[in-house]
């Protein structure tokens, strides 16, 4: 059974996962950077990968108790990212390749949120929604490669929360912070509900929300409240009108911001009315990481997905509706 080293360095986190096409899970070693203020400084988190990566990559062989001559490929995340931190692990997984003689498997990291989330989920095919700090996308598998039926237009749901938490003095993650305050708010406050056509707009509901709290008009707890509601219900909204369109009957939830059990909840109360069944992937794989990089690696591989190491630049700006993914080879849902 080949196994597969994956390297995740997208944005904060460092990780290395091993794992085989078959979805056994050998290792998952991940270390996070935590800015003492504001949101991730690139050049910093880079500096931190740089670091922490020969002990991730020890205890990451240690876990699965397996020597580097035992890894038959090297995946990497090249993109999407922040670039300065795209690089460490890029330079890593270059290293190993070269070093070993191994082949070089180029993974998108939004793919991977997927992979493992069906992987852990155990859905087949499912609209997928995928929130975190850098990206919020409604997709799903159509003739050969992940489409985007929405997307937000300006800043991601987790990046709201996020600098919401921190400008008003709650810290560092927003989500869990803002929906534990949330729970307590009882009045809703109106604020803007930006939904364009299939695509989410939040720039415009931070910029409100923070006037408001300035303001001093309304309590924090009801800012929070509001905040929730209307920012999740926009999402609710543009992924029910993606498994309408698709004919889907399974949505599965993905990335960081879904360890949320408040977005759990609305989503899957959507699913239900839709006939539709709905899952969470597991906590310790919602969040950035290595295994998931090795597992959607190891499909790569297994499907002679490799790549030279002089190609192997890093891709910013890699969406991941430009991947093609061979290893899903069912028919998808016809588009009506």
């Amino acid at each position: 059974m080949p196994l597969v080293l994956g390297i995740e360095s997208t944005a904060h986190t460092f990780g290395v996962g091993i794992a085989s096409e078959k979805g056994e899970i050998l290792a998952n070693v991940n270390s996070v950077y935590r800015p003492i203020a504001g949101g991730i400084k690139p050049s910093e988190a880079a500096e931190h990968h740089s670091r922490v990566a020969p002990v991730v990559l020890r205890r990451a062989l240690e876990a699965a108790g397996v020597s580097l001559d035992s890894i038959d490929a090297i995946a990497v995340a090249l993109g999407p990212g922040l670039g300065p931190c795209l690089r460490v692990g890029a330079t890593l997984a270059r290293y190993l390749a070269s070093l070993l003689g191994k082949p070089l498997v180029p993974v998108n990291h939004a793919v991977a949120h997927i992979e493992i989330a069906r992987l852990s989920t155990g859905l087949k095919d499912p609209v997928v929604v995928y929130v975190a700090g850098g990206n919020t996308v409604i997709t799903t598998f159509v003739e050969g490669r992940y489409r985007v039926f929405g997307e937000t237009l300006d800043i991601a749901l987790g990046n709201l929360m996020d600098t919401f938490a921190r400008e008003v003095g709650l810290g560092f993650p927003g989500v869990p912070k803002v929906e534990e305050l949330a729970a307590r708010g009882k009045n809703l406050i109106p604020l803007p509900y930006s939904v364009k056509g299939q695509d989410v707009s939040y720039s415009g509901l931070l910029t409100a929300a923070l006037r408001l709290y300035r303001e001093k008009r309304y309590s924090l707890e009801d800012l929070c409240y509001s905040l929730v509601e209307t920012a999740y219900s926009m999402l609710v909204e543009v992924a029910e009108r993606a498994l309408a369109h698709t004919g889907k009957s399974e949505v599965v939830l993905t990335g960081g911001v879904a360890r949320s059990p408040v977005l759990s909840d609305k989503l899957a109360k959507m699913a239900r009315a839709r006939g539709a069944r709905f899952a969470a992937v597991d906590p310790e794989l919602a969040g950035d990481n290595g295994a998931m990089i090795a597992y959607t690696g190891a499909l790569a591989y297994a499907s002679g997905l490799t790549i030279p190491v002089e190609e192997s630049r890093v891709r910013p700006l890699w969406r991941l509706d430009e991947v093609e993914v061979p290893w899903r080879r069912q028919t998808s849902a016809a588009i009506t």
